[in-house]
C-alpha cells in the first residue's frame, strides 16, 4: 500500500518547527547512511538534510556516513560494513534494487531497520520514503509535448543507467510520448546527473545541426539553458526540477520557455524521520510512502507568480529549493545549509 503526499507546502515548516530542533535531547541511536553519488547537487542536498535532521530530532548520537562514487556493489560492500559496525539503522540511496538485496536482508536480519529513499528497492523487509519518481517524468513530459504542439523531435536527457529513480521516470517519460504519437525522440542520453557530462551531451549534439522542437531532463537543467544561451541555439522549451539555478533562470533567461518539476532533496531528512519512528516503536502501516511532485512553469501569470514566490538564488544551483518536506522534517534554513550532524 502506498501513502501519497502533496508537494504543496514542500518550503514551507522548517522555520515554524525550529523551536523544536532547539530543544533536543542527548542522543541514543547510530545511524548509517549509504550513497552513491558525490559531485551531484541534489545528492549534497539529500545528505545535508539527513545530517540535519538527525541533529535536529535529538535522538541520534552518531552518523556513520559512506558517501563516495561506486556502483552497486560498492555499495554492498558499504552496506555490510554499516552492518558490521552494529549501526541501529540503515537510509541508504540505492545504486541498483538487485544489486544491493542481499546487503539489504542481511541488514533487517541483523535487526537493523532498513529505509530506502529517492527510489525503491526490492527487499521486502525495508521500508521506502521516495519521490514520485514515474509521476515526476510524466507530469514534465507531458507539459513539454504540450508545448511543443504535439508534434516534433524531443531531446531525452536521462539519468544514471541502473537507477530505479531512472526506470520509473523512464516509464513516466514513455506514458506521456504515448499520448503524443506525433512526438518523436531526437536522442536519447544517460546524464549520470552529472552537470559537466551532461553539458558536454547538449553541446555535442547541437554541434551536430539536427533540429529539436524540446528538451526533457532529468534534472541536469541549468547547464543546458547555459549551452542554449552560449551557442546562441534556438531556445526551445526545456523540462528540469526544482533546482535553484534552474528556477533561477525560468524568470530570467530571455525566450526561455519551461518547467521545473518538484523532486526535493529533502527527502534524505524524511528518511531519517522514518527510520526514527520505527526504532521508536512507532511503524508506519504502510511500507512505501510517496511524495507528489508540483509542475512550476513560465507560460502563464499563474505560473510565473508561484516561481517568483520559490526562486531562492541564497541555495546552490544545483540544491532543489524545497529544502524541507512538511511533517518530516524539523530543521532548519540554517541547520540544513551548514551541513552538520550530531557531533560535528
Amino acid at each position: 500500500m502506498n501513502r501519497h503526499l502533496t508537494a504543496a507546502s514542500l518550503l514551507a515548516g522548517a522555520a515554524l518547527l525550529a523551536s523544536m530542533a532547539a530543544s533536543v535531547a542527548a542522543g541514543k541511536y547510530t545511524i548509517g547512511i549509504s550513497n552513491t553519488v558525490q559531485g551531484n547537487g541534489w545528492r549534497e542536498e539529500m545528505i545535508c538534510a539527513m545530517k540535519a535532521q538527525a541533529l535536529a530530532s535529538g535522538e541520534v548520537a552518531k552518523l556513520n556516513i559512506a558517501h563516495r562514487n561506486t556502483d552497486a556493489a560498492g555499495q554492498l560492500e558499504d552496506i555490510r560494513n554499516l552492518i558490521s559496525a552494529k549501526v541501529d539503522a540503515i537510509v541508504v540511496n540505492p545504486a541498483d534494487p538487485a544489486g544491493i538485496k542481499a546487503g539489504l536482508e542481511e541488514a533487517t536480519k541483523a535487526g537493523i531497520v532498513v529505509v530506502a529513499v529517492d527510489q525503491a528497492v526490492t527487499e521486502p523487509s525495508a521500508y521506502i520514503i521516495s519521490n514520485n519518481q514515474e509521476q515526476y517524468a510524466y507530469l514534465g513530459a507531458k507539459w513539454l509535448f504540450q508545448q511543443m504542439g504535439g508534434k516534433g523531435e524531443v531531446f531525452y536527457m536521462r539519468g544514471a543507467a541502473g537507477a530505479s529513480a531512472d526506470s520509473d521516470r523512464d516509464k513516466g517519460f514513455k506514458k506521456a510520448l504515448a499520448e503524443f504519437p506525433d512526438v518523436k525522440v531526437a536522442q536519447e542520453v544517460f546524464t549520470g546527473w552529472q552537470q559537466d557530462q551532461a553539458k558536454q551531451q547538449i553541446l555535442s549534439f547541437l554541434a551536430t545541426g539536427t533540429p529539436i522542437n524540446g528538451i526533457w531532463t532529468s534534472g541536469i537543467d541549468n547547464v543546458i539553458v547555459d549551452a542554449l544561451v552560449e551557442q546562441q541555439a534556438p531556445m526551445v522549451p526545456v523540462v528540469g526540477a526544482d533546482n535553484a539555478g534552474f528556477v533561477g533562470q525560468l524568470s530570467s533567461v530571455k525566450g526561455l520557455v519551461g518547467a521545473a518539476v518538484t523532486n526535493p532533496g529533502s527527502i534524505g531528512g524524511a528518511g531519517v524521520t522514518l527510520a526514527l519512528q520505527i526504532l521508536d516503536g512507532k511503524k508506519p502501516a504502510q511500507q512505501t510512502v510517496l511524495v507528489n511532485p508540483e509542475l512550476w512553469e513560465n507560460a502563464t501569470d499563474a505560473g510565473k507568480a508561484k516561481l517568483k514566490s520559490v526562486v531562492d538564488p541564497s541555495l546552490s544551483p544545483e540544491w532543489p529549493v524545497s529544502i524541507s518536506i512538511p511533517d518530516w522534517t524539523t530543521y532548519t534554513k540554517d541547520q540544513i545549509i551548514s551541513c552538520k550532524g550530531p557531533g560535528e
